[in-house]
């Protein structure tokens, strides 16, 4: 797997995560629907991989096919250009809606560090190959050699099963208009 430190490759992770994200429940949830849909989905993915990339760590599959954001909720910090990105990202996204969920699901997240896996896809032409299943056993190797547990959420239910097998545990389900499962994974 590949560290992306910088924004060489931030088009290309915008791009696999605006397709894989595209009929994401939970991402459709809180960007505008109808023709400022898709600009919306690519500022949200935009705004995540800076986000990530400055507070987090940015992977990518060996094959640059799969990538995954993965955020540090301890050492995030407001700073003038965060408070800017929040502001930018606002105009595109339903900020009410977002802000109100965001608290939700963090009530269930723990005080103590860990790796928050916000985001993880792979192009769609390349879904159900492993690749995904690679870079995330990858991950998971990461964040075990830190001792750092894993949480996630994925509205997606048929997903749920692919989580448990890699060794993830459901803890908590919110319901929106759509089910948001709660997994974390916590290393023995």
């Amino acid at each position: 797997m590949i560290k992306v430190t910088d924004n060489y490759y931030r088009k290309l992770v915008v791009e696999i995560l605006s397709q894989s994200f595209d009929d994401n429940k939970s991402v459709n949830y809180v960007i505008p629907q109808g023709n400022r849909r898709k600009n919306a989905l690519i500022k949200l993915m935009e705004y995540s991989f800076d986000i990530c990339l400055k507070f987090g760590e940015v992977w990518l599959s060996d094959d640059k096919k799969a990538c995954s954001l993965v955020l540090f909720p301890d050492k995030k910090k407001d700073t003038f250009q965060t408070v800017l990105w929040d502001i930018k990202l606002a105009l595109y996204i339903k900020a009410v809606k977002t802000l109100k969920r965001e608290g939700k699901i963090k009530k269930h997240h723990p005080k103590e560090p860990f790796a928050y896996l916000w985001f993880v896809g792979v192009f769609p032409e390349a879904q159900n190959q492993g690749i995904g299943s690679k870079l995330l056993n990858d991950i998971i190797g990461e964040y075990e050699r830190r001792e750092l547990p894993i949480y996630l959420e994925t509205s997606t239910e048929k997903n749920v099963p692919w989580y448990k097998k890699l060794g993830f545990q459901i803890f908590e389900e919110i319901q929106f208009t759509y089910k948001l499962f709660m997994l974390r994974r916590i290393s023995a």
